[in-house]
């Protein structure tokens, strides 16, 4: 199993917004210090909390402060960007990046997101498939593309000066593009068939009840079996909320402080998936009622903290649970006290990391 490093940071309210990115910076630069394989960002526009406004800005920031981690956008809301601008953008930053770039897309969740940008009405998944057919159209094809859809109509076939470079879009690194992923988050997603039969991989992400991350690996197989591919569990990519210390006291008090990072991140996405009736994705079984469904219960089932020793058995025990999976991503937090935030990272690569390997390895042979 390998390590990446998934962040949509839910930082205080009132927190130096400087001091949120520098920190949100650091641990990227970490996670590839520590051999992490990739590391993704999340972007909202209309939240406080979640402050990173634009990956695509924030990984040009960290682009040339990093030498081997693969970074990615995680994930580009594609109705709330215009096409053109996202095919350019991102064409520069895999140049930028030297081909270490990986195209995390979605349809965005942040209800304020679509209304700012006049979309709370429209079918944001219809605009998410259109937006992503265009950005591809524009990377396969040559100017003056002529691209007409429902919400965007792209074209510089009036202006075009193709001996000068003019009205020419250019192209990512790697060919025909950079590889593509999508983070799930519905039990059953049906859109992990649909972008699995694209050739694109699926994130489960890390509020999502392990049972529910579970269900995701069958969508996969059936959307690779479409393709004529094979459904390798090395490209699925499982996202946890974890913290690791020395010792278990000091990794239970920072964890479970109802006032730490780990409890107010899930009261924030605990208060927005309730008031936007989407509380079945704490639940641990369908007809769970919803009253049973409290922050306490979310907290204990989606936070693994403890020692190395104790985290690495609780994501085999997780690995048994959901199945395969190729990368766990960690999920960055506030770092309310800066030590234990970065501590916890350098214990899991460094600690948890070979003794999970070591129990995986062990379980292969024997079979």
């Amino acid at each position: 199993m390998k390590l990446g490093f998934f962040t949509m940071p839910i930082h205080p309210l009132g927190k130096d917004w400087r001091q949120c990115l520098a920190e949100d910076r650091e641990a990227f630069i970490l996670a590839d210090e520590l051999g992490f394989v990739e590391a993704l960002a999340g972007e909202h526009v209309t939240d406080q909390a979640e402050n990173i406004t634009s990956c695509i800005t924030f990984i040009a920031w960290i682009a040339a402060a990093t030498k081997n981690i693969k970074l990615g956008t995680g994930t580009v809301n594609m109705p709330n960007n215009h096409p053109a601008a996202v095919a350019s953008s991102i064409a520069m930053l895999d140049h930028m990046l030297d081909g270490r770039f990986v195209f995390g897309i979605s349809p965005g969740g942040l209800l304020s997101d679509a209304e700012v940008f006049g979309n709370l009405d429209n079918n944001r998944n219809e605009m998410f498939v259109e937006a992503i057919n265009q950005v591809l159209a524009i990377w396969e094809g040559e100017a003056p593309y002529n691209l007409n859809g429902k919400y965007w109509k792209i074209s510089t076939e009036r202006t075009l000066l193709a001996e000068i470079g003019q009205g020419v879009m250019p192209k990512p690194l790697q060919r025909p593009h950079p590889p593509i992923v999508v983070t799930a988050v519905a039990p059953f997603s049906k859109g992990v068939t649909e972008a699995a039969a694209r050739g694109w991989d699926p994130i489960s992400a890390n509020f999502l009840m392990p049972v529910w991350a579970k269900s995701h690996w069958p969508k996969y197989v059936e959307g690779c079996e479409m393709a004529g591919r094979k459904a390798d569990p090395a490209n699925w990519r499982v996202a946890k909320s974890v913290f690791v210390a020395d010792d278990m006291a000091t990794a239970k008090a920072y964890a479970l402080d109802p006032d730490g990072p780990y409890v107010s991140y899930y009261r924030s996405l605990f208060t927005k998936l309730k008031k936007n009736g989407r509380i079945e994705l704490f639940k641990t079984y369908r007809e769970q009622p919803d009253d049973e469904v409290t922050l306490d219960m979310v907290c204990d089932k989606l936070i693994i903290y403890g020692t190395p020793d104790k985290v690495a058995d609780d994501i085999l025990k997780l690995r048994e649970e959901v199945g395969e999976f190729g990368t766990m991503l960690y999920a960055g937090k506030d770092w309310k006290d800066r030590e234990l935030g970065r501590k916890s990272m350098i214990l899991l690569a460094e600690k948890a990391l070979p003794r999970i390997n070591a129990g995986i390895s062990k379980a292969e042979a024997a079979e």
